[in-house]
């Protein structure tokens, strides 16, 4: 088996040492080279290509963010995974990573113990293991057969009219693919839309903010109580399950502390499981890239009680097709659409008020 060749930039020369390790320890990947900053990193990927890149963010010289604008410019095609801390500086830097070309992040420890953890090498090797579309045991069973969920029976026309809701799921690559979406919603949309993405408490605030900046829809971190209201998208945040539960003024969220789910919370089975007590005529469930299944055992339940619409991401737009392959494996959904064309199928859907 030939090698996938990882280029780490760091300007820690222990972190750089701690990752090439980690990457060396799977037999699927190699650290080829180091660099020290981001003008080192420029050099190198002028001259060499790679499969990948696993970058920190904060780096002397020229950061993270500085790199990328300068590949961005120069039609330098490369595969970043950032590294980034969990401060809320760097939480918004990493959202602004995302947007010039970084196609994920894994959390950068606090410390030594930390980082030559378990935790930290199983989400690097994870997250090299989906952005390189290579084999992963996540969506297989112990026996290698590929998960399925028996398939709905499709028998009624989409609702015309009545209440609406979109329920968005995302993860590996969500929040760069989410910049494609979401921001492409107008201001009347005429629905309010509940989005759970995969990531740490603190990440989620700082994208909900920079999407909320360049969108005409109003988009925030969800807050219990908050009610669903047409035109608004509210983001789990991290670290929480978010719910939406029946009241006398419509639909609110709820978000709980439940244990997390094959290590995600939040969990978007969770939040398409409680819409089906819902008032909403009609559920317009959204699946886009991210690693492993999350969300098709939610539509599958949600689909017996309510009436619902289902839009997967296709394969070639896709960061990691894992999350919408499953539902549409297990024959959920409606449309499989281009990313570039999932808002307009969105409005399509809901209209505008």
């Amino acid at each position: 088996m030939v090698k996938k060749n990882i280029l780490v930039v760091d300007d820690s020369a222990l972190m750089r040492r701690v990752i090439c390790d980690i990457i060396n320890s799977d037999a699927r990947f190699q650290a080829k080279d180091t660099c020290r900053d981001g003008v080192e990193a420029y050099q190198t990927l002028r001259t060499h290509s790679y499969d990948a890149v696993i970058m920190d963010v904060n780096m002397p010289r020229m950061n993270g963010l500085e790199l990328l604008k300068k590949l961005q410019e120069e039609n330098i095609r490369v595969t970043v995974i950032v590294v980034s801390s969990l401060t809320t500086k760097d939480a918004d830097t990493t959202i602004l990573a995302m947007e010039r070309g970084a196609v994920d992040f894994v959390t950068k420890p606090n410390n030594l113990p930390e980082a030559k953890g378990e935790d930290f090498k199983q989400a690097l090797v994870n997250v090299l293991t989906a952005v390189l579309r290579m084999d992963s045991p996540a969506m297989k069973q112990p026996g290698g057969v590929p998960v399925r969920v028996p398939a709905r029976r499709k028998t009624a026309p989409p609702v015309r009219g009545g209440k609406k809701l979109i329920a968005l799921a995302c993860s590996t690559g969500g929040p760069k693919s989410l910049q494609s979406v979401i921001p492409f919603l107008k201001r009347g949309m005429n629905a309010p839309m509940v989005l759970v993405q995969h990531m740490p408490a603190g990440f989620t605030k700082s994208m909900a903010d920079r999407l909320n900046e360049i969108s005409e829809v109003k988009v925030k971190e969800a807050e219990e109580g908050d009610i669903l209201l047409p035109g608004q998208v509210y983001v789990a945040p991290g670290g929480k399950h978010m719910e939406i539960a029946k009241t006398a003024a419509g639909h609110k969220i709820v978000l709980t502390d439940k244990p997390p789910v094959g290590g995600l919370r939040p969990y978007a089975n969770y939040m398409y499981q409680s819409l089906v007590n819902s008032g909403f005529d009609e559920i317009l469930c959204v699946v886009l890239t991210g690693m492993g299944m999350d969300g098709t055992k939610g539509i599958a339940e949600l689909s017996k009680h309510k009436p619902v619409h289902v839009i997967c991401q296709d394969q070639d737009s896709c960061v990691v097709y894992g999350m919408p392959k499953a539902a549409a494996d297990a024959g959920l959904a409606d449309e499989i659409l281009p990313l570039t064309e999932v808002a307009q199928s969105i409005m399509k859907n809901v209209g505008v008020r």
